[in-house]
């Protein structure tokens, strides 16, 4: 186990059985602890996290995944955690490789930690074309408007320590940043703001479409992760 506090949080909406599959692969001692963040399912989502003893908060309505990882980010200051943690409720990540996002932050290196399935070593399979053009473009962009190379930023499997969200700069509770936006506006704001930054290789597994690989609606779902390195970077945002 690491020496740093360490919370991982997927994060859910009407996974179903796909989250259980998620808890069912931590192995033992590999983060302190895991909670569940669920943006209100109405399905069996939160019933298969408890059933495997996990905490689960879970949103009273709908509020999208930035708010569900906003939810994850206050727990851990809360509660005293030094790394969080945030990978997929829908079994596309692997938590063993926890321990390869952890390294840069222990080894002091890297205050945000990229998982990268386009790095040498990682992997990726079931991906469709659609995903696999709109996961290059959006890190050729981010690495032109931050300076910094970057090769999987729609990725979310990632770690970053808790006490970065104690930076006035990084302002979190915009109402802008409820859905797939909070998380580029991490990655720019933190880059942006001199935080060390690496990337490390890591599994992303596709499963077939008739079992759901994502909420993401094609054309209003990929302008909401581009639209943070836009406003950003025009100075129409904070």
């Amino acid at each position: 186990m690491s020496k740093l506090k360490t919370l991982a949080v997927p994060v859910c909406y009407n996974e179903g059985k796909k989250i259980g599959r998620v808890l069912d692969r931590f192995n033992p001692g590999i983060v302190d602890d895991v909670i569940v963040v669920d943006d209100a399912s109405t399905d069996e989502s939160r019933n298969e996290a408890l059933k495997r003893g996990v905490t689960v908060i879970q949103h009273p309505q709908r509020m999208g995944v930035g708010a569900a990882i906003r939810t994850a980010i206050s727990y851990a200051r809360d509660n005293g955690f030094d790394v969080l943690v945030i990978l997929a409720g829908n079994d596309k990540d692997r938590p063993a490789e926890i321990p390869l996002l952890l390294r840069p932050i222990e080894e002091e290196k890297a205050d945000v930690v990229q998982g990268s399935r386009y790095l040498e070593g990682g992997k990726t399979s079931g991906m469709p074309f659609y995903r696999r053009v709109a996961t290059r473009i959006h890190p050729w962009l981010m690495t032109r408007a931050t300076g910094v190379k970057i090769t999987d930023s729609t990725n979310g499997f990632r770690a970053m320590r808790v006490s970065l969200f104690n930076d006035a700069r990084i302002k979190l509770h915009q109402k802008w940043l409820n859905a797939y936006e909070l998380e580029p506006y991490i990655l720019f704001k933190t880059i942006r703001l001199g935080y060390r930054f690496a990337e490390v290789p890591v599994t992303k597994i596709y499963p077939p479409k008739e079992l759901g690989y994502t909420k993401m609606k094609p054309i209003a779902g990929w302008w909401s992760i581009l639209r943070p390195v836009v406003l950003l970077s025009l100075g129409m945002k904070k």
